[in-house]
């Protein structure tokens, strides 16, 4: 249950919309921490507070680096709207699509990217990504569902990173959270993007 006098990113009624909290009837041992009941269809339900808490201090880690040392991966179609729109508003580099093995580590490639960190919206889709990042030493965040197995990843972001509500609020809130750390955008007054800017038709 959620504490209705949290003080939570958006309201509570948001998140539940989104379905960010809707597991998968799989979970794995890095995950059940975060997870706070299974329902009776066996659908594991994630902690809503748990999922605000570390999308707010995922702002936080990526504040500390430049919008160009950060590459932004999804290989899920669901995520593609969000990262693209993040990637303009921000200045990340960014994937939507097919990552190509290498990008991160052969400099001899015509796309060869320079990066300081990693962020992904699943470790099983993304992980050529994971690869190259670990070959090169640098951190890996990564939106992480009930059945994702977690052992390469340094900050795991727990939610349902299959749905495209799920996604597409994940990402608004996180360029929001940059938009105002980067003094791009003032907090308190009104953004000028709503969720469905992220969100995948």
């Amino acid at each position: 249950m959620v504490d209705e006098n949290l003080n939570l990113l958006v309201p509570n009624e948001e998140y539940l919309k989104a379905g960010i909290h809707i597991g998968t009837k799989f979970k794995t041992k890095y995950m059940k921490d975060f997870i706070y009941k299974t329902r009776p269809d066996g659908l594991s339900v994630l902690n809503i507070e748990e999922i605000d808490k570390r999308i707010r201090i995922l702002v936080k880690l990526l504040t500390r680096y430049e919008p160009s040392d950060i590459v932004v991966v999804s290989r899920r179609e669901n995520g593609w709207k969000g990262v693209k729109k993040l990637a303009e508003m921000i200045g990340v580099k960014f994937f939507a699509g097919r990552y190509p093995p290498g990008l991160l580590t052969n400099t001899q490639l015509k796309d060869f990217v320079e990066a300081k960190i990693l962020f992904i919206t699943d470790p099983w889709p993304d992980r050529n990504a994971i690869n190259d990042a670990l070959k090169i030493g640098i951190p890996v965040i990564a939106l992480c569902d009930t059945n994702n197995a977690a052992n390469n990843i340094d900050y795991v972001v727990p939610c349902n990173n299959k749905g495209k509500k799920s996604l597409g609020l994940i990402f608004f809130l996180l360029t929001q959270g940059l938009m105002e750390a980067k003094g791009l955008h003032n907090k308190g007054q009104a953004f000028p993007f709503t969720v469905d800017d992220f969100t995948a038709e």
